[in-house]
C-alpha cells in the first residue's frame, strides 16, 4: 500500500474475527520474522507484519523516510487507511524502539504494548556520539559489500555479539539467516544511519507519563537488556518486566514457546 511516500509490504493472517497485533521487527529482518509466532497465534488474533524502511520489499522515496519519527507516522496513516483504530502492538529490538515511539506518541491507539529486547535510546550526548560512529563503521561495511558471501560473513561475525548469546548453536539460525540475506545490504546501511540507536530521540525523560501498559521482555543471557529494562519499569507502574529463561537477544527464536505464553498472558488479560 502506498501511504505519503511510502509502499509498505505487509501481509494479515490468523483469524480476522479476532483483535489485531501489529509485529514490528529488527534489524535486518523483514515481515517473516515473527512467522513461527504468528502461526501458533492464528486461532486467538489477527497478525499484521510488515517490512520496516529499509529491509524487505518496502520501498520509501528519500532518505527522510528511514527515520523514527518519520516511519511512526507513516504507520499510523498505515493504521488509518487500513481502518484500524485500536491495536495490541509488538515490537523486536530496533522494533521495539519504534514501538516505544508509537506508543508514547500515538498512545490512543495501542491498547497494550510488548517490547522485546528494546530500549529508549541513549542519556548522555557522549553515548549517542560514540554509538553513532560505531553504527556510521557498520554502515560503511554493509555499502562495500559485493558478494552474498561478504554478507554471510558480515551476519556470521554480527551474530556472534555477546547479546545474542548462543543463538548460532539453534536449530533454526540457519533459516533466519537465509531470512536475513534477502534484505539488500545498501538498504540496511540507511536504516542503521537514519533510524539507529545513535540517531534517534532519547525516549527516556517520556517513559514517567505514558498510561498504556507496557510488557518488557528481556533475555535471561541478555545483560544488558536486563539492566536497562530494569531503569525502565522503576519509573512507571505501568511497566511490568518479565526475564525469560533459555534466551538472549533474540527471545522468540529461542524460547518460542515463552514467548507465546507471555504474548497470551499480557494481551488475553485486556479481552
Amino acid at each position: 500500500m502506498i501511504c505519503r511516500n511510502y509502499k509498505f509490504h505487509y501481509c494479515f493472517s490468523g483469524n480476522s474475527n479476532k483483535p489485531l497485533i501489529l509485529f514490528l521487527h529488527g534489524f535486518m529482518g523483514n515481515s517473516h520474522e515473527f512467522d513461527e509466532t504468528v502461526k501458533l497465534l492464528a486461532d486467538e488474533f489477527y497478525c499484521l507484519s510488515l517490512d520496516l524502511p529499509g529491509h524487505g520489499q518496502t520501498q520509501v522515496i528519500n532518505d527522510n523516510c528511514y527515520t523514527i519519527a518519520n516511519t511512526a507516522t507513516a504507520l499510523i496513516n498505515l493504521l488509518d487507511e487500513l481502518k484500524v483504530s485500536q491495536c495490541f502492538l509488538l515490537g523486536y529490538s530496533m522494533g521495539g524502539r519504534l514501538a516505544l515511539y508509537l506508543m508514547l506518541h500515538f498512545p490512543r491507539y495501542f491498547h497494550k504494548v510488548i517490547l522485546e529486547s528494546a530500549s529508549p535510546g541513549l542519556l548522555t550526548e557522549k553515548e549517542k556520539v560514540e554509538r553513532i560512529k560505531r553504527d556510521e563503521q557498520i554502515a560503511r561495511k554493509l555499502v562495500r559489500m559485493i558478494a552474498k558471501d561478504d554478507f554471510r560473513t558480515f551476519l556470521d561475525n554480527w551474530y556472534s555479539q555477546p547479546i545474542f548469546g548462543n543463538i548460532k548453536n539453534h536449530p533454526q539460525f540457519e533459516k533466519m539467516i537465509k531470512n536475513r540475506l534477502q534484505n539488500n545490504p545498501l538498504e540496511l546501511a540507511k536504516s542503521l544511519q537514519f533510524m539507529g540507536t545513535g540517531v534517534q530521540p532519547s525516549l527516556w525523560n517520556s517513559l514517567q507519563s505514558n498510561q498504556v501498559p507496557l510488557l518488557l521482555l528481556a533475555g535471561e543471557n541478555d545483560t544488558k537488556f536486563i539492566d536497562i529494562n530494569t531503569k525502565m519499569i522503576n519509573v512507571n507502574d505501568f511497566y511490568k518486566l518479565n526475564i525469560i529463561k533459555k534466551a538472549a537477544h533474540n527471545i522468540h527464536l529461542e524460547n518460542t514457546s515463552a514467548f507465546i505464553e507471555n504474548i497470551r498472558d499480557f494481551f488475553d488479560s485486556h479481552l
